[in-house]
């Protein structure tokens, strides 16, 4: 038997908690959670976060399930090399295209938190005023976008079964997050906020913006 044919490329829990606390540090300090409600809507991200990167280098828990459980044979010589890991590539469009996976994953992860980071920043320069402007006057919550964009290009990148499941939760929790703010924000800047609401969408920007809102006082 070969050595591909008998490698296990797991274990490597060092690598899990490296890479959980470095994406997880980025994304608490450009959300900035501050209320309960907050930090239990991170708590499903920390989740998402760690079940990716636990199967990606520590055990690879969906391969176990498909092969050993469910009796799903992969179109590749040894399921537990590492690059066997990746679902997308393995098991459904062929290994050939796993470079093209993860480039376009990194892409999308690295446009998440560049919208993060300048979302924060945004609000971070405003000192309590209603920001309607830049990444604003595109979408109301584009920090919330990015979240998605980041999580989402981390899915695309190494997707998992338990991962899959979690990322329309994880939506999902933000949405209601995105909504309650909503209702707050309503109750503090009244009609510039209610305008706002109107004329901007939620999540997906338009091709064009409505209207090029400036920053506006309490």
């Amino acid at each position: 038997m070969g050595t591909e044919s008998s490698s296990y490329d797991y274990g490597f829990w060092a690598a899990v908690l490296v890479n959980t606390a470095f994406v997880l540090g980025f994304v608490a300090a450009f959300l900035a959670p501050v209320r309960k409600r907050e930090w239990r809507s991170l708590g499903v991200v920390s989740a998402f976060v760690v079940a990716l990167f636990t199967e990606m280098y520590g055990f690879p828990l969906t391969i176990y399930v498909l092969t050993s459980v469910l009796g799903v044979r992969l179109p590749v010589s040894n399921p537990f090399a590492h690059q066997s890991g990746h679902l997308w590539a393995s098991a459904v469009f062929g290994p050939q295209l796993t470079a093209v996976f993860c480039t376009l994953g990194s892409v999308l992860m690295l446009a998440g938190l560049v919208r993060m980071g300048a979302g924060w920043r945004q609000i971070h320069w405003a000192g309590g005023r209603l920001v309607t402007s830049g990444l604003y006057a595109r979408v109301r919550h584009p920090q919330y976008l990015g979240l998605f964009l980041l999580t989402f290009g981390l899915l695309v990148q190494w997707p998992t079964l338990p991962t899959l499941v979690m990322w329309p939760v994880l939506v999902a929790t933000y949405v209601r997050l995105a909504r309650r703010e909503e209702r707050e924000a309503l109750e503090r800047f009244g009609k510039a906020y209610a305008e706002y609401l109107r004329t901007t969408p939620a999540f997906w920007p338009k091709l064009l913006p409505t209207r090029n809102y400036r920053t506006q006082e309490v």
